[in-house]
């Protein structure tokens, strides 16, 4: 039936929890990739795909069960600007997932899963909107901006679709009627601050669109402080009733003005402990979050699992 998840990935998320990868960009700006402009991690499909392979391949070796393609930043549109017409996007979209699959090492094995990136409609623009949400369209037209990737990217064969980071109620709502139908299932992620979407909406009514869509199999938060996803989980799970998905960011903060990271990083294995006790099942980092903070949280899953 379309929307239900494949038995054997249900199976692995029951039994959970399962490790997510961290930050992709974290790990080819470790490698020394240039990842300036639009497209930002997107951008090594045109130039590098083999880095890409590499890159989840490092999360796979630091125990990651579950990588996320470079599909987050990828758009028609963007492409478009590059130079690459439909026919190549459709295909670099898809290589996005070919890329992870080959990682994992061929045909999916039962600890090794492929999520397909997308991407909020604020990612695209690459203008920090997808910090704010509130674009200045509707529902119906975040819809039909993200049906057409959702569906080359779900006709790629990935084990799930990763719908992250979020900002905004509507704009949920829209992924939320894209992804019907299209027989691959999915996780919600929320970019969160503060108790609320980054829009502003209480994150109790957010999580709430997804608790009867059969076609979402876990909700969540990414890219926000650790802190916020110690707070979301078990609002997560209460509101839902579905698993949880959990991977923020170290904790650091984004200067945009000065083009930099600053603060400490807060982001800590230990954490993880109290995520699973509130009903996370799919943990891991997000920006500035490498394979050794992936191995830690690995051993740490590892140890609550015995």
């Amino acid at each position: 039936m379309p929307g239900t998840p494949p038995p054997d990935f249900a199976a692995a998320l029951a039994a959970g929890p399962l490790v997510l990868d961290g930050g992709l960009s974290e790990q080819l700006a470790a490698a020394g990739h240039d990842l300036s402009g639009a497209l930002w991690s997107a951008r090594l499909l045109l130039e590098a795909p083999e880095a890409l392979a590499a890159a989840h391949r490092a999360y796979f070796d630091a125990g990651a069960e579950v990588v996320i393609t470079a599909s987050y930043q990828a758009s028609f549109e963007g492409f478009a600007r590059c130079g690459v017409g439909r026919a190549g996007a459709e295909r670099l979209l898809a290589l996005s997932v070919e890329l992870a699959r080959e990682a994992a090492g061929g045909a999916p094995g039962r600890r090794r899963w492929v999520a397909a990136s997308v991407g909020p409609y604020g990612a695209v623009t690459a203008d920090g909107a997808e910090y704010r949400g509130r674009y200045g369209l509707g529902v119906a037209e975040l819809e039909a901006f993200h049906r057409p990737r959702l569906e080359v990217l779900a006709a790629a064969g990935p084990d799930l679709l990763a719908l992250e980071t979020v900002p905004d109620a509507d704009e949920a709502r829209a992924l939320l009627r894209a992804v019907r139908g299209l027989g691959v299932p999915a996780w919600l992620s929320f970019g969160a601050a503060g108790g609320r979407t980054r829009a502003g909406q209480p994150l109790a009514e957010a999580f709430a669109l997804a608790a009867e869509v059969d076609e979402v199999v876990a909700v969540g938060v990414n890219c926000c402080d650790p802190r916020e996803a110690d707070r979301a989980v078990a609002l997560a799970a209460r509101v839902t009733g579905k698993p949880v998905v959990a991977y923020p960011n170290s904790g650091e903060g984004w200067d945009a003005g000065a083009g930099r990271w600053r603060g400490a990083p807060t982001f800590a294995a230990g954490r993880v402990a109290g995520w699973l006790a509130d009903g996370a099942r799919l943990v891991g980092g997000c920006c500035r979050v490498g394979p050794d903070r992936i191995r830690e949280l690995a051993d740490e899953v590892a140890r609550v699992r015995s």
